[in-house]
């Protein structure tokens, strides 16, 4: 029996690994598999579900055969649970049974038909045993029974099963969930699309006129951020293009929409009559960007005034962008009010209604106003402020000592700056440092407070001032 169990064993072992290797490589198969066309489009949420792993993957046909055609069922993913048996020959068979949700509850039934045929074969025996034979067995169940709650007290094997019993139909219950929640996404999606094409359909002039202001303003503010940085590089004639190329383009906008009551905001009246919602977030949206576009002439005048600037004049330079931009932030906070002010007042809705609305959307953004107007004195104030708040300059003894050479430019020191950390650098060079950064370029000592965001390298807000 020996030879014969021990030289079955390496085939199996064998069989194993391959096995294991060869499920490995099919669940990645399987996995990859997920994101094909049809997959995505009959069911495109919980194909990236399962694909990201929230949700279990669908079972194939392959995988839900049984293993035996005795009705044994497990899946490769399972708990493998092998037991032995020894034929009269001397062979060992090994049976897998996997640990799916079906099969515990066919082992737990297989459990109570043995525990039922047990107990009819005991009372036919009960029935002829001697009553002695019966006492000296009572008695040896009553040891068992002791001996069984004596070993079962101080262990708790049973209570953990069952807690992580109770944690699985948890995650089960929650993935299902999830599923069922992918489902009903899915099957509103289309309904939801066609109600999109048909949206985009009444209000198509509107919709392409914001995605093309939108599209301008986010390259108008990419060419302005490389004319600031080029310096004395900049070209004025291309300055002077640009601002007539912006110029006549808020003035085309406004002009093909001149019925739209798109300027009584402007100078903050309210419209004539009560816009509908999306008429009314088209006309803040479309003024929003086009004052934006208008600030960004008057920077291009400014860079056309600086062309030439270095040292002192290059940080003044930073300074007004910054300025420009945080009153620009400020007129666009109140640029929204008069139209919300007359869609909220609205007496259809009734007077006490109407009037609450307005009078919490009016406080709320008194708020959001107080914050924009401290921003703007505090740029005011650096501006009117003659003095470095990062540094002071550099005596000649102090450049001396240094080094005559600037560690950013690698060239002589133009109107040497002295930082608190007591590093030398050109005051240009410097100034366009901390327009991104707060800390010294050699020793990353903080230099630099964050008391307000620097806009002098020429970029304005992306972000749509709504309410």
């Amino acid at each position: 029996m020996e030879a014969s169990g021990g030289g079955n064993s390496d085939p199996y072992r064998g069989s194993a690994v391959t096995g294991s290797s060869g499920s490995s490589s099919s669940s990645n198969s399987r996995r990859y598999s997920l994101l094909s066309a049809s997959n995505l489009i009959q069911a495109p949420i919980s194909t990236l579900l399962e694909y990201s792993g929230l949700l279990r993957t669908r079972p194939n046909h392959l995988e839900t055969e049984p293993l035996f055609h005795g009705g044994v069922s497990g899946g490769l993913h399972g708990r493998a649970e092998d037991s032995t048996v020894t034929s009269n020959d001397g062979e060992v068979s090994i049976r897998i049974i996997g640990a799916g949700e079906q099969e515990h509850h066919r082992e737990r039934a297989g459990l109570v038909v043995g525990q039922q045929v047990r107990e009819a074969g005991g009372t036919n025996e009960a029935s002829t045993r001697s009553p002695a034979a019966i006492a000296a067995a009572d008695g040896q169940g009553d040891a068992r029974s002791g001996a069984g709650e004596g070993a079962s007290q101080p262990g708790n094997g049973g209570s953990d099963s069952e807690g992580g019993e109770t944690n699985g139909r948890e995650s089960s219950y929650q993935r299902y969930d999830i599923q069922q929640a992918a489902r009903w996404i899915e099957q509103i999606l289309p309904f939801s699309l066609l109600l999109l094409v048909v949206f985009i359909r009444q209000h198509l002039q509107g919709f392409f006129v914001t995605i093309w202001i939108a599209a301008f303003l986010f390259k108008s503010n990419d060419i302005l951020r490389k004319q600031t940085a080029l310096k004395g590089e900049r070209k004025i004639s291309y300055l002077i293009g640009i601002s007539l190329l912006f110029t006549l383009h808020i003035v085309g906008v406004y002009w093909w929409y001149r019925k739209d009551d798109l300027l009584y905001p402007l100078i903050m009246f309210p419209p004539k009559g009560i816009p509908p919602f999306w008429h009314a977030m088209f006309v803040i949206v479309v003024n929003d960007t086009l004052v934006r576009q208008a600030a960004m002439v008057i920077k291009c005048l400014l860079l056309i005034y600086f062309k030439n600037s270095r040292g002192r004049n290059y940080r003044k330079q930073g300074q007004l962008l910054t300025l420009v931009e945080y009153l620009l932030l400020l007129y666009r906070a109140l640029l929204p009010t008069p139209v919300w002010y007359r869609f909220f007042l609205n007496k259809e809705y009734g007077s006490l209604f109407s009037s609450l609305m307005t009078g919490l959307y009016l406080t709320f953004k008194l708020t959001s106003v107080v914050e924009k107007v401290q921003s703007f004195f505090t740029a005011l104030k650096a501006l009117s402020r003659k003095d470095i708040h990062y540094g002071a300059y550099a005596t000649a003894e102090q450049v001396n000592a240094a080094g005559d050479l600037c560690a950013i430019c690698q060239e002589k020191m133009h109107a040497p700056i002295l930082l608190r950390c007591k590093h030398i650098f050109c005051e240009d060079c410097v100034s366009e440092w901390f327009e991104r950064e707060r800390t010294c370029p050699l020793c990353r000592a903080l230099v630099k407070s964050a008391d307000l965001r620097s806009f002098g390298d020429g970029s304005t807000s992306l972000f749509f001032q709504i309410f």
